[in-house]
């Protein structure tokens, strides 16, 4: 059997163009920019803010509370903008993210304290889990849910 260049060429070539394949550059963009939102959204969730949350909510969003109620986007939003409270801290502490294809995994630690009308102060201390959909060049929240720690 006769072996010479060519035949060395094409996988070479083949080897050397998959070097430059979009891969896990764009995996860390898109982490990037998934923790950009996850702290919008907690800026926005600590100030009350429902149009801050609405930007980064997909309109078939379920958001799962630690006491097993269930929100839409439009329940929560309006739930934001009527509270009876306001967050006096809140804190995603820990968070990790993991981009699969469109979709991102993000768990933390959700960690505050919310302050009632009448005074009362509730702390509060929860694990939570999000799953965020790339719509678009946008990520957006398409699921959260808590469990009470």
């Amino acid at each position: 059997m006769n072996i010479d260049r060519r035949h060395f060429t094409l996988p070479a070539l083949a080897i050397g163009l998959m070097s430059f394949v979009p891969g896990p550059a764009f995996a860390g963009a898109d982490e990037d920019a998934v923790a950009k939102n996850v702290e919008a959204f907690r800026v926005a969730q600590a100030a009350g803010n429902a149009e801050g949350l609405a930007s980064l909510c997909a309109e078939e969003m379920s958001y799962s509370h630690s006491n097993a109620k269930v929100d839409t986007k439009a329940s929560l939003l309006d739930g934001v903008a009527k509270a009876n409270y306001k967050w006096t801290s809140l804190d995603y502490k820990d968070p990790t993210i993991r981009v699969v294809g469109p979709t991102a995994i993000v768990r933390f630690t959700f960690v505050g304290e919310q302050e009632f009308n009448d005074g009362k102060k509730t702390p509060q201390n929860l694990h939570i889990l999000m799953n965020w959909q790339k719509q678009g060049s946008d990520w957006k929240l398409l699921s959260r849910a808590a469990t009470k720690l």
